[in-house]
């Protein structure tokens, strides 16, 4: 195994190699816990796919702040060395045993299964062919691959698990977020009334996915009003989650997609509504659901910054700062 420096050794521009081609690849790879630095492009061996899984050259693959988490603190996953990324976008170059699904040359994205399945972050990646739909061909693989992480979190936070309806109302925290601005626009495909919160510069961009109530969480408490929503989709945690349940009506459903703290369930219960946490799932119904909307032109990533597999770190220092609008992308091909 070669370590060697994040700024040279670009991956290889070859989409869908020969699955005899090379037994190597290049991937953001990291032996320790750490900051952005730990990140080092490093030649691994390539992955085979077993059975009932696709081996997917990645051209491009969404980064979100799991990465950054993991990256740090390893939350679900066992010790480095590891390579993250879950978001991917590529093409097929082989198929193992018992996948009907794909043949090789097929363009797809998907989430490879959270959390134990990370490793897009590579030129090569091995997951489930059912974690994985047919990339929409109206959109390239740079919006596909900033899709997968985010949209199937809003899709099972707002339809699987809230079953937003038309006519509801719903308030969405860190609306200009990876999750957020997909979860708008999903809300208002479902003729729901969505009110989101941001700083204040982001509420045109909220206003044009779809919002139709903006609050600004720098000088705006979203407690203080007398609005009441069906649901609450909270990717803060902490006391927002608590905060949630009280702008609920009876009924209903705060998701958060971070631990409450440990008065939430007991408040959700004496308010009547339910607090639920969401991790989300690799999922090709979800997958697929998300791939039609995208070529009905309803749901969209919106991409604020690419960087090359060979910038990884300095695409995660930038990811850090809490203040990226949409998503983040590492382009490989």
């Amino acid at each position: 195994m070669t370590s060697t420096d994040t700024s040279a050794n670009p991956a290889s521009p070859d989409p869908a190699a020969s699955p005899d081609a090379a037994p190597v690849m290049l991937a953001l790879h990291q032996t320790t816990l750490g900051g952005p630095e730990v990140l080092r492009l490093t030649e691994l061996p390539r992955p085979a796919p077993g059975p009932g899984e696709i081996l997917v050259a990645v051209h491009a693959a969404g980064l979100n702040p799991t990465d950054f988490k993991h990256r740090a603190l390893s939350i679900f996953l066992p010790p480095p060395p590891l390579t993250l990324g879950w978001d991917v976008s590529g093409t097929i170059v082989q198929t193992g045993f018992g996948v009907t699904l794909f043949r090789p040359g097929d363009e797809v994205f998907g989430m490879l299964p959270y959390p134990h399945g990370a490793g897009s972050h590579a030129e090569y990646v091995t997951g489930p062919a059912r974690a994985f739909a047919v990339k929409p061909a109206g959109i390239d693989h740079i919006q596909a691959a900033a899709l997968p992480l985010a949209a199937l979190t809003a899709w099972q936070a707002l339809v699987d698990t809230a079953d937003l309806r038309a006519g509801q109302r719903v308030l969405i925290h860190a609306a200009a977020g990876g999750v957020g601005h997909l979860a708008v626009q999903l809300a208002k495909e479902r003729g729901a009334h969505v009110t989101g919160t941001a700083s204040a510069p982001k509420h045109d961009f909220l206003r044009e996915l779809g919002a139709d109530a903006c609050v600004d969480h720098r000088t705006e408490d979203f407690t203080d009003t007398a609005e009441r929503y069906d649901v609450v989709l909270d990717a803060l945690g902490g006391e927002t989650a608590t905060r949630s349940v009280g702008v609920l009506r009876p009924g209903g459903v705060v998701v958060s997609l971070l631990p409450g703290d440990a008065d939430t369930g007991a408040a959700a219960e004496k308010a009547g509504v339910r607090a639920v946490g969401l991790l989300v799932e690799h999922d090709r119904a979800g997958m697929r659901a998300i791939a039609e909307l995208v070529e009905r032109g309803r749901l969209r990533a919106h991409v604020s910054g690419t960087f090359p597999l060979a910038e990884g770190a300095r695409a995660h220092a930038q990811g850090e700062t809490g203040r990226t609008t949409g998503k983040l992308v590492v382009t490989v091909r």
